[in-house]
């Protein structure tokens, strides 16, 4: 199973090359993400989040059973409004936010095929989406609250997560 890269890690302030050949190695790493995102109790996972240099994403809010993969997205267009909501993320794990984000957004990306699609999504998959985007771009969630929200954001994952990044260090 792929690894989780968390929060301090470099390769997840990088922005990520998009996807040029679509074949059966496409489908084998969306299988991947799922089962990874799945381990983690997660609802959405980029490929960066687990060292991938490559412009995917998978979804699964477990509001509608869909389970969506994203490749090569781009938000093309989002609500006026911002609204709140807390956020986690597998990366930065034990650490919540409020994050203000358009309610709405719409995003072009391609299915593991390679064909087109357009979807408009609103509430928590809208959410996600851009979370999840995000990362492509090499920016975690807590990169949107102020310099002093970010370093507390740091410090908490530090502090919450000791065992994992002696783990981390164990193994180089």
């Amino acid at each position: 199973m792929l690894s989780m890269l968390y929060c301090g890690n470099p390769f997840l302030n990088k922005t990520v090359d998009p996807v040029t050949v679509f074949d059966s190695s496409v489908e084998k790493l969306i299988e991947e993400l799922f089962e990874v995102m799945d381990a983690n109790n997660g609802v959405g996972l980029a490929a960066p989040q687990v060292g991938i240099n490559k412009r995917i994403f998978v979804v699964d809010t477990r509001q509608n059973g869909e389970r969506l993969a994203f490749i090569n997205p781009e938000i093309i267009a989002t609500s006026d409004d911002s609204v709140p909501y807390e956020e986690g993320c597998l990366s930065v794990p034990g650490v919540f936010r409020t994050i203000y984000r358009p309610s709405t957004v719409e995003i072009s990306y391609k299915k593991h095929n390679g064909k087109s699609e357009i979807i408009r999504a609103s509430g928590l998959l809208a959410r996600v989406i851009q979370h999840e985007n995000d990362h492509l771009n090499g920016r975690l969630f807590i990169s949107r609250l102020s310099d002093e929200e970010m370093q507390d954001s740091v410090r908490e994952f530090r502090k919450k997560n000791k065992h994992l990044l002696k783990k981390i260090n164990a193994h180089g």
